[in-house]
């Protein structure tokens, strides 16, 4: 049986989040996450702690652990003070006097995190950062490549498996789940490509809508820009690697998530190991990828143009025109 839905309200004697960042991933996300963090009135952890939606399967295949008999999986009935605690833990640092914040790029396409951040006893306040879908798709693709989880080009990708790449780019059904859960006044949406034309209007913006005071944050703070391009020197030879060692996508997070194997699995400590030997011969660069392909961008630029018809309406403004007006 599942979690009843009251086990996710989490105690009031834990330190939670005030503010999460959820916008879609490769979209902006770590940017405004270490910007907001050089703010004096912030504290936000290093990392993306998806605890809202910890056991989406969909979301988070590679939270999950089979030894050929047995699953370790991320199910927060099982243990859920272990559960808490473990989220808390991500906010020890914070001072009495900060906000503190999460970002986690996969609430925002991940339906029962909405539900369960509706849940908690404090009201959050989200920012919600949306890309062109095309290009974010695209971005998110060679993430996965660099990160043992594409199997295939990108144009395979999209034959064999185009929910992996796809689905995150689905705003219009995404942001109406969210909006059936979350007051809209809660919610902030910045749109990327706004984002990095006009920082300090934006994040001006987003530190009223968290309230804290725009003037305090340092000025060198908006010329921060995280998570630069990064490619394999042999893509081809990356991906090769990735379908003959599927495992190796899991190794990064065991000893990050509240149900972890033991240190001394056999299989993973293996895919440990063949992904620092192939690293060694196959370093990321920091290089752009390959541009796409005119008909493969052609493609999903028509596709997403029609599923996200409506979004404009949605937002009360037209980003549909930023976005596909004349290639953009």
């Amino acid at each position: 049986m599942g979690c009843a839905p009251s086990n996710w309200i989490v105690p009031n004697r834990l330190k939670t989040p005030d503010f999460i960042i959820c916008g879609a991933m490769k979209s902006g996300t770590s940017t405004l996450h270490h910007i907001l963090g050089q703010h004096p009135q912030v504290f936000i952890p290093d990392q993306e702690v998806h605890f809202f939606d910890i056991d989406n399967l969909f979301e988070h295949p590679d939270f999950n652990y089979f030894d050929g008999a047995d699953w370790i999986c991320q199910r927060l009935d099982d243990d859920p003070e272990k559960f808490w605690q473990w989220y808390a833990s991500h906010f020890e640092g914070a001072g009495a006097d900060q906000l503190v914040g999460e970002d986690s790029t996969t609430y925002i396409s991940s339906e029962i995190a909405a539900k369960r951040i509706a849940m908690q006893r404090k009201q959050l306040k989200l920012i919600i950062l949306l890309r062109h879908p095309t290009r974010r798709a695209y971005s998110q693709y060679w993430h996965l490549v660099r990160t043992g989880r594409a199997t295939h080009n990108f144009e395979d990708t999209l034959r064999y498996d185009p929910f992996s790449v796809l689905h995150r780019s689905l705003y219009l059904d995404q942001l109406k789940n969210f909006l059936r859960h979350v007051p809209a006044e809660q919610v902030k949406v910045v749109i990327f490509e706004e984002f990095m034309a006009d920082k300090p209007r934006v994040l001006r913006e987003v530190c009223d809508h968290i309230g804290i005071d725009y003037a305090r944050l340092p000025p060198e703070a908006a010329e921060l820009h995280v998570n630069g391009a990064q490619v394999p020197r042999h893509p081809g030879f990356e991906v090769a690697k990735n379908r003959f060692f599927r495992a190796g996508g899991n190794v990064s997070y065991r000893s990050k998530l509240p149900m972890c194997p033991a240190a001394a699995n056999v299989h993973l400590n293996f895919a440990w190991l063949v992904n620092a030997a192939h690293r060694r011969v196959n370093p990321l660069l920091k290089a752009n990828p390959p541009a796409m392909k005119a008909s493969t961008r052609r493609l999903l630029d028509d596709y997403f143009e029609r599923e996200l018809d409506g979004l404009n309406e949605l937002l009360g403004r037209d980003v549909m025109s930023l976005w596909f007006a004349q290639g953009a």
